[in-house]
């Protein structure tokens, strides 16, 4: 799962990378945000979701330690990272920067 992973951040668009868990109560508010983030964006960002029990390797190597956690990637480099639930204009704001 890493390499896949690894393969889709290393986009030239931004990718941005939602860390969540099944049981967490914070993480069950970011898909609707996220959403937003997406509809205004459209193409310009690409937003995927990581569970951590599923994808430990993942998690580890990108020391995730508080869920939800968002991370912003350009060509597989990591250049913002934010933990807990943010107002979808904060990550637009975020990722706009790096457009």
């Amino acid at each position: 799962m890493i390499g896949k992973f690894n393969s889709v951040i290393n986009c030239n668009r931004p990718v941005l990378v939602d860390f969540y868990a099944d049981w967490c109560g914070p993480c069950k508010q970011m898909p609707p945000i996220l959403k937003q983030v997406k509809e205004e964006l459209k193409e310009q960002v690409k937003i995927i979701k990581v569970d951590v029990d599923r994808n430990p390797n993942i998690a580890s190597k990108y020391q995730i330690r508080s869920i939800p956690t968002l991370m912003l990637f350009i060509n597989g480099e990591l250049k913002w990272t934010g933990m807990g639930v943010r107002p979808a204009w904060e990550v637009k704001n975020i990722v706009e920067q790096y457009l």
